[in-house]
């Protein structure tokens, strides 16, 4: 029995290689023509062939300084599809997977959005709406075309202070807890928020309640960072007295409130690596981050997760897909993004809004 183990571990760790070093010729043979970009929730096995890597703000400026004309995505499809948004003409952007979707992102339909932006501006004042960058590019073309922009959890706080400059209600979407998050860091009291009710197309909305309110809160989540519940924070203080907890601001406001800090991804690493010496620190975010972390932090200081909570759509990138991705750029038969012409402009303008508010 062990031994039939051990073989079925060492044609494993035979597979893998063999994938490595495939991957490893291909880019090599590829040489200049491609660039592979990698979100720091992909596994470490191929962030690890990953040219650039990032959170979502990092790698959407990185795309205009790319010369390559074949960019690789290792992500969910929204980012790839902000990647084809930001590429230069004649660059051609691909997913390593293209069934990698995102559950936050599927809550706010492009059509559904049209429909409530309309309904709230029937009484005639401005609603600008700020969709966080984890939605469709159906999305991102309706948010321009109401005047709108795109923010990241890096720069939510940018973002909000510019869309209530402008006038008018804000309506941020999809993601009620960054939104809840970000308007306390601001200062915007709670009886200033509303949350619109979406159902029935709309139809549902309470228009006098959303009048009154000046910031309106979509009524989506992140799957992932919904796992993370106040009571969890509590459990590791008690089993790890004197540590420090850091969550992401897409958990839920009273985890939040909570923990020791909270910020984006690229504030989780910096955290990360700013803890003192030989102290503990408890992050709540996507598992492959939080243990990418523990391993760069080893033997300075402790790094554990709140819970494990993987990305179930971050983990269908895998080496293979990667090597499938590459293979098909070679041959000419990978299916690069299509970014459709009607949505190509209002896309990219509220895309390229935040990038100017937040240069």
């Amino acid at each position: 029995m062990q031994k039939n183990i051990s073989e079925m571990c060492s044609r494993d760790s035979g597979d893998q290689m063999r994938l490595r070093d495939e991957i490893i010729r291909l880019k090599s043979e590829l040489g200049e023509n491609i660039r592979i970009l990698g979100h720091h929730y992909i596994a470490q096995s191929v962030i690890d062939h990953c040219d650039l890597r990032g959170d979502s703000l990092e790698l959407a400026r990185q795309v205009e300084e790319i010369r390559a004309p074949h960019i690789v995505f290792c992500g969910v499809y929204f980012m790839a599809e902000s990647a084809a948004l930001l590429a230069r003409p004649g660059q051609k952007v691909y997913i390593a997977d293209a069934d990698a979707d995102c559950v936050m992102s599927n809550m706010a339909p492009a059509s559904l959005l049209d429909r409530v932006l309309t309904r709230l501006y029937e009484d005639g004042s401005r609603v600008v709406p700020l969709a966080y960058v984890n939605t469709s590019l159906a999305v991102k073309a309706v948010v321009g075309r109401f005047d709108g922009a795109v923010c990241t959890s890096a720069n939510a706080g940018t973002m909000m202070r510019w869309a209530l400059a402008q006038g008018g209600r804000v309506l941020f979407l999809p993601d009620q807890q960054l939104a809840r998050n970000t308007a306390k860091t601001l200062g915007l009291a709670e009886t200033d928020w509303h949350k619109l009710n979406i159902r029935s197309q709309g139809a549902k909305i309470d228009l006098i309640a959303a009048q009154k309110a000046k910031l309106l809160l979509w009524p989506g989540c992140c799957a992932v960072h919904a796992r993370f519940r106040p009571e969890l924070v509590e459990t590791v203080r008690r089993a790890h007295p004197g540590c420090r907890v850091a969550v992401h601001p897409e958990c839920k406001i009273e985890t939040v409130n909570a923990a020791d800090a909270a910020g984006s991804t690229s504030f989780l690493i910096r955290y990360a690596a700013e803890s003192p010496v030989g102290s503990t620190l408890v992050i709540g975010t996507e598992i492959n981050l939080v243990e990418r972390l523990a391993r760069e932090q080893a033997g300075r200081c402790t790094v554990l997760p709140l819970a494990r909570s993987p990305c179930s759509h971050m983990a269908l990138t895998t080496e293979q897909r990667l090597l499938d991705c590459l293979h098909g750029i070679r041959a000419g038969t990978a299916r690069a993004i299509e970014v459709p012409a009607a949505e190509a402009a209002p896309a990219r303008n509220s895309l390229q809004r935040m990038l100017k508010v937040c240069s």
